[in-house]
């Protein structure tokens, strides 16, 4: 089992738009995000500080539990409200999938088994993500 905290504003992947640049032989493929590099650098940075590097990549399946902690508004002060608002759990779990490909395993389609929570930060605490890989 690995897990390991990334601090930081999680960023949802967002989705890829391709276009044909003029005289191009092949498209260009850009994200409609680009924050989502920086954020994918830290979950690999995180990933492989707790490897203690690069090492052995997972070869089976795996099952990923992703808490995410997002910014609290200060509207919301002290109350306990879910997070209804964007970015959707399923995008933000993209993207940390993609940043654990090579890390932590070989490829993602090795993820048999996900839970996912997004909620507010706590009061006084850091924007945050939470990730566990259990092999199964």
């Amino acid at each position: 089992m690995l897990s390991f905290i990334v601090y930081g504003v999680a960023e949802p992947q967002g989705s890829a738009r391709a276009f044909m640049p003029k005289g191009a032989k092949f498209p260009v493929v850009t994200s409609d995000n680009p924050k989502v590099k920086g954020w994918r650098q830290l979950v690999a940075e995180a990933a492989s500080r707790t490897l203690d590097g690069p090492g052995h990549l997972m070869d089976g399946a795996v099952g990923v539990q992703a808490e995410f902690y997002l910014p609290r508004p200060k509207s919301l002060g002290k109350k306990d409200k879910p997070h209804l608002t964007r970015p959707d759990s399923d995008k933000l779990t993209r993207a940390v999938l993609d940043a654990l490909t090579g890390v932590v395993w070989r490829d993602d389609s090795q993820v048999v088994g996900l839970v996912v929570t997004k909620a507010y930060a706590g009061v006084g605490e850091s924007p945050r993500a939470i990730i566990t890989v259990m092999e199964r």
